[in-house]
């Protein structure tokens, strides 16, 4: 790779996450304003795992998320004024205003959903993957989780019939070392994801998720290594969320400074900083921030303007026996 390819890689990294970040906090602020229908499960501080992983896909590949999945459908390419007005519950949404935050899915850039259910993405992906190789295509699957999942079932179903099939899937474990309010080495034994994913058979990396271009480097290997045919392999990102477990919690019961530790490695500021160390210029990166701002107010905008759904569709994309309707 030439110091050009190099740079372009990082200008695009820093571009996705000022994106993810611009779309969360414009989200929050929409929130708070009583635009948007209950809370919202933010990523803000981990971006550039979304970022580093999703600049390694293709367009036909897919990726299935968890709760906290803005950034994954941003990162995969969904548009984001549908993401937009999904949040806001209206007709133009991408699953029509009726899935919202923590179902949002993109079927057109392959990001089959968002998921409420700690691990439910994992067996989805695992799924998508056997049917890409039934399909006889070159795609992939990519599968985001928090660290909480690998205490799941699915976990360990997951994995264990993606080793045995040797299937091309990514597994991607963001480590915020929190699940919701929960420390993650109060409830997990042993050495942690990376000792879980080799015992079944899955090679597995750290990297430091904070690192955009560590992330990249580091999923660019495993995903080269998945479509040469080496079966399933396990990213391990650690990274930290910045805000609490949803848009109401205010984190009161995080450590006396370790937010503000944390938000000296925080994914954009050090890309920025070393973008600037070596020669990039302010002005361009400042503009590259203030795009992504306007981009997101110029959606909220449009997404409060948009209409409501008809309620006759209602009962559309609903599996219905026609029991349950005539008892209403």
């Amino acid at each position: 790779m030439t110091a050009g390819d190099n740079r372009a890689r990082l200008m695009a990294l820093y571009g996705t996450m000022c994106r993810i970040r611009a779309f969360e906090e414009t989200a929050l602020a929409a929130h708070r304003a009583g635009e948007i229908p209950g809370p919202l499960h933010v990523s803000i501080g981990q971006e550039a795992v979304p970022a580093g992983v999703c600049l390694n896909l293709r367009p036909d590949d897919r990726i299935t998320s968890n709760h906290r999945g803005h950034g994954h459908a941003l990162a995969k390419g969904a548009g984001v004024q549908g993401m937009m007005e999904e949040l806001l519950g209206r007709a133009g949404g991408h699953c029509r205003g009726k899935g919202g935050s923590m179902h949002i899915a993109d079927f057109s850039v392959g990001m089959l959903g968002a998921n409420g259910v700690v691990a439910g993405g994992i067996p989805i992906a695992v799924g998508a993957a056997q049917g890409l190789r039934l399909l006889g295509s070159s795609a992939i699957a990519c599968c985001f989780f928090g660290d909480g999942a690998i205490n799941r079932g699915p976990f360990l179903e997951g994995l264990n019939w993606a080793a045995l099939f040797r299937l091309p899937v990514l597994f991607v474990c963001e480590d915020n070392g929190v699940a919701a309010f929960t420390r993650a080495e109060s409830v997990t034994a042993g050495p942690g994801v990376v000792a879980r994913s080799e015992a079944l058979g899955v090679p597995a990396v750290s990297v430091d998720g904070n690192d955009a271009a560590a992330v990249d480097a580091a999923a660019g290997r495993l995903v080269a290594e998945i479509r040469g045919g080496g079966g399933p392999r396990l990213l391990h990102a650690t990274t930290f969320r910045l805000l609490g477990h949803t848009s109401t919690d205010p984190a009161a019961w995080r450590r006396p400074g370790e937010v503000d530790a944390a938000r000296e490695k925080e994914p954009i500021a050090r890309l920025r900083a070393r973008l600037l160390a070596e020669g990039e210029a302010e002005a361009t990166l400042d503009r590259i921030a203030a795009a992504a701002q306007a981009e997101m107010q110029a959606a909220r905008a449009a997404a409060l303007a948009a209409p409501w759904p008809d309620p006759a569709v209602a009962w559309e994309d609903v599996q219905d026996s026609g029991a349950v309707r005539g008892a209403l």
